[in-house]
């Protein structure tokens, strides 16, 4: 007994690790499969300012529209830019591993299954904590992931951000809650300075889309579960009340 209640210990030792590791994160979202807006807008800006370097190879444009409830030719004409793929290609890039890595240090990686590699709530959290560095090669580093080779692709849209010394309702590195306030007291405080083409709110409602298409990304077939799951229901419980009626029926006699 003893010997298995130890290794139901350590079993669930890497699942409290990751937790204590999430709970660092600065922001929190959590995915809706249902909002079709969002994750078409999420794909969008996908398409658009991510998929110069991170390709989807397990997901395909065509799988993904009829998900989405998109026309496939809205897909060709605003989401698919090289003549080289076709609506039911899968989501590649032209880059190759040789070129990124010559020109990152590091090939980007394939996203398809990012998102539940490293959960929604870390990739929110990555995208929105770019922050201005002048000492990288790219001129950014990143709050939850440091040393970043990627450069801040969204800052046209967010702008530029840098680390102040402020106070902030949120924990972020060796912050100290302030008693008397209710505020961390921080120098590690990311702040907008130069703004870009969105509002702050403006650009976390983007953001969110762009990790909820990623949390959809990787698991694509929770859609059609989360749809069947009702029918199913249903299902067992019309065949439950057939059976028991018939069993009701069978057992009369030898009563």
């Amino acid at each position: 007994m003893k010997k298995q209640l130890f290794a139901l210990l350590f079993a669930l030792v890497p699942f409290t690790a990751l937790a204590a590791t999430e709970a660092h994160l600065p922001y929190s979202m959590s995915p809706d499969l249902d909002d079709k807006a969002s994750l078409q807008r999420g794909m969008k800006l996908f398409v658009n300012y991510c998929m110069g370097c991170h390709s989807l190879e397990y997901q395909r444009f065509s799988r993904a529209a009829e998900d989405l409830n998109m026309p496939q030719d809205l897909v060709e004409e605003n989401l698919i830019f090289s003549s080289d793929l076709a609506f039911n290609d899968q989501m590649e890039i032209a880059m190759s591993e040789e070129d990124g890595e010559s020109w990152f240090g590091a090939a980007p990686p394939d996203l398809t299954l990012h998102g539940r590699l490293r959960g929604p709530d870390w990739l929110y959290s990555y995208l929105l904590s770019f922050y201005k560095d002048p000492e990288r090669p790219t001129g950014v580093n990143n709050a939850v992931f440091d040393l970043v080779a990627m450069p801040n692709v969204l800052e046209p849209l967010q702008g530029v951000q840098e680390m102040v010394c402020a106070e902030s309702d949120r924990p972020i590195g060796d912050a100290e809650l302030d008693p008397l306030t209710g505020k961390y007291q921080s120098c590690e405080v990311l702040q907008v300075t130069e703004p870009g083409t969105m509002e702050p709110a403006e650009f976390e409602e983007a953001v969110y889309d762009m990790t909820n298409f990623l949390a959809y990304v990787g698991e694509p077939s929770k859609l059609q579960a989360q749809s069947l799951g009702p029918k199913v229901l249903i299902f067992i419980f019309i065949f439950g009340v057939i059976a028991y009626l018939l069993k009701r029926e069978y057992w009369r006699d030898i009563h």
